[in-house]
């Protein structure tokens, strides 16, 4: 077993090390650019063909998106209502406790733990909570409520052209799934290596804080992921993939946010960082326990 979770994890975090020690040498890395290429060109073509190459049912992954969907709005309610509890500023706290990292450390995570299937039910999770976090993330950090951002959304386009082809059952062309599927292919490992230079870049600030709010996403994370998977009698790898995810640490995009509506950016960082290092203990244990 010892040895199955290290051929899990050691890629994931050896690649966010070399990541981390290139921004620490003081290397050039163009952190924006390589974030817009995985945006709106990367992600988006990673998602659909993904999808549209589905080997499970689109029954269990309607499934799996709506968790996620209610995974989301549980982890938005407690999370907001323990934030009230201790006085902390909605806008500025509550989206690293909703959003998890389900990009940069959930997908390679799930492709190593679970497999073809594994990536498939991860890239579903990931496409649901990344379209939520690119349209109510950006309402929650700045106050405004706007549709077009939806609209404008490339990984949203994706995700919907790859629903409507399943739905119809539209063969896909050799061509357009080719295409995707390559460029879909570099968006895993510059997704870590992204992770490891920002979290070299990250200011580091607010430590006690960032600990306890940290300790609140990982743990409600995993509470809400296992209360989820029970309610909807989910099983199997669809389990093991949605708990996984749902306890993955503060996504990065909600730093770039911060940083974007001027709301506390370095703490936010340290709640990356902080979070970042304690699911290096955490992830394990939890593949210790799903794993078969």
């Amino acid at each position: 077993m010892i040895a199955q979770l290290a051929s899990i994890v050691a890629p994931v975090y050896l690649i966010v090390a070399l990541g981390f020690w290139w921004a620490w040498s003081g290397r050039r890395y163009d952190t924006e650019l390589i974030s817009e290429l995985i945006t709106h060109i990367g992600a988006p073509c990673l998602v659909f063909a993904s999808l549209t190459e589905l080997t499970v049912e689109r029954g269990a992954m309607l499934e799996m998106a709506l968790a996620t969907l209610l995974a989301l709005a549980l982890l938005a309610t407690i999370g907001a209502l323990v934030l009230k509890l201790v006085g902390l500023e909605l806008q500025t706290y509550l989206s690293p406790v909703i959003f998890m990292n389900a990009g940069n450390m959930g997908l390679p995570l799930c492709l190593f733990a679970f497999g073809e299937e594994g990536l498939a039910y991860g890239v579903c999770f990931y496409a649901v909570a990344a379209i939520v976090h690119f349209t109510a993330g950006l309402w929650i950090w700045s106050g405004e409520i706007s549709a077009r951002v939806l609209v404008r959304s490339p990984l949203a386009g994706a995700a919907v052209a790859a629903a409507g082809a399943l739905y119809f059952d539209v063969q896909v062309p050799e061509w357009l799934h080719n295409t995707t599927s390559l460029l879909g292919a570099f968006t895993i490992p510059l997704l870590q290596f992204t992770l490891g230079v920002s979290l070299g870049r990250l200011p580091f600030r607010g430590w006690q804080r960032g600990i306890a709010l940290s300790l609140l996403r990982l743990g409600l994370g995993l509470a809400v992921g296992v209360g989820v998977a029970l309610a909807l009698d989910l099983q199997g790898i669809a389990r093991s993939v949605f708990i996984l995810d749902c306890a993955m640490p503060v996504a990065v995009f909600n730093y770039v946010l911060a940083e974007r509506y001027q709301r506390s950016a370095a703490e936010i960082a340290s709640l990356v960082v902080i979070s970042t290092l304690l699911s290096f203990v955490t992830v394990p244990s939890i593949l210790f326990w799903l794993l078969p």
